[in-house]
């Protein structure tokens, strides 16, 4: 079993920065990319951003140049750094993990963590 555990986020005004972190526990043989996710209102789960452990990254379009993830050297852990919000921004932000463990590689899912942005 792997747990997610997010934290940060909140409320923020337009143009404003907030963090993201989340840190994987559990019997974990390897993580191979983490990442962050978000849903907005009446609207889907889409990727925000991804690291693989190789370092390589993967960000949605719509946030390139704002916002940047990455890993520190406690194990399992990765942040999220968002700049220059906006109000679409505003979404529950899902932190993801694709682990194996003695069960297999599967992707695990944190609880998730609001943002606001207020125009």
């Amino acid at each position: 079993q792997v747990q997610l555990v997010e934290s940060g986020g909140g409320l923020v005004q337009a143009g404003g920065s907030l963090g993201l972190s989340c840190a994987a526990s559990g019997s974990i043989f390897s993580i191979n990319a983490m990442g962050w996710y978000r849903q907005a209102p009446g609207k889907q789960r889409e990727l925000v951003a991804t690291i693989a452990t190789s370092g390589s990254t993967n960000y949605a379009d719509s946030v390139k140049g704002r916002f940047s993830i990455a890993t520190d050297s406690a194990p399992y852990t990765v942040h999220l750094r968002m700049d220059s919000l906006k109000p679409e921004d505003t979404a529950v932000y899902y932190c993801a993990a694709d682990a194996t463990t003695g069960r297999g590689s599967y992707t695990y899912w944190g609880q998730g963590t609001q943002v606001t942005v207020s125009s």
